[in-house]
């Protein structure tokens, strides 16, 4: 019980700060909320979306889920896309995945997790699944937690994509993008993963091109660090 109310004696310090810092914050905050972008990122601590991206509350929609995960059945994350995209018309969708995610991890060396998590993290494995020759190719562990971890980035965001009120909205012309972004943990650096859809295009055809940029970056890094491992 201390752990909490500490919890509460920090909000009433955050709060009597920000209302010393900016008197009207909480009256701005109260009227509306008018973000641009829907966050779509990991349940992780360590990635917090506001904070990383330097925004105040109010400034960005958020939903997050063990490993970043985007399913046609999973109505919760559904329903948070249908109010960004109708309610709130948020412009852009970001898949946004981390390097050292737990989830992802768990899914690649089928530790033991077990229970829901473990069904949850079936999703991450058909990942897995879809891209066996990849990810053969990266012979550190490391390397190829780091590689699922993009790949994840990557499938989940094409399932934006195809999710219906994200088709629909195509469909009548609303000017909405999907994109996939990776965020550092040793560095605090977010990076795009050249994933950049608005308007409906073949998934097979995007994520061709898609793995293909993310090899190539990877490359590129390899040559300018001087290794491969």
């Amino acid at each position: 019980m201390d752990n909490l109310k500490s919890l509460l004696d920090k909000n009433k310090e955050w709060a009597a700060r920000v209302v010393r810092d900016d008197p009207e914050f909480f009256e701005r905050l109260v009227k509306q909320q008018t973000p641009d972008c829907l966050w779509i990122g990991c349940s992780d601590s360590r990635v917090p979306a506001n904070q990383i991206v330097d925004l105040q509350p109010g400034q960005m929609f958020v939903h997050r889920n063990v490993a970043n995960v985007v399913t046609h059945s999973d109505v919760n994350c559904q329903s948070v896309i249908q109010y960004a995209v109708q309610a709130l018309q948020v412009r852009h969708i970001i898949v946004v995945g981390h390097y050292g995610c737990g989830g992802v991890k768990a899914a690649l060396e089928r530790g033991s997790v077990s229970g829901v998590a473990d069904c949850w993290l079936g999703h991450v494995r058909d990942v897995i699944a879809q891209h066996k020759d990849v990810l053969a190719g990266e012979d550190k562990p490391w390397r190829k937690h780091a590689m699922l971890c993009e790949l994840n980035v990557l499938e989940q965001a094409l399932n934006v994509c195809t999710s219906p009120v994200v088709t629909e909205a195509w469909a009548s012309g609303k000017a909405l993008s999907v994109h996939g972004w990776i965020y550092g943990l040793r560095d605090g650096r977010l990076r795009h993963l050249d994933f950049a859809i608005d308007q409906p295009q073949d998934p097979d055809v995007v994520r061709e091109r898609a793995l293909k940029l993310i090899m190539q970056a990877r490359r590129d890094h390899d040559a300018s660090s001087g290794t491969s491992g």
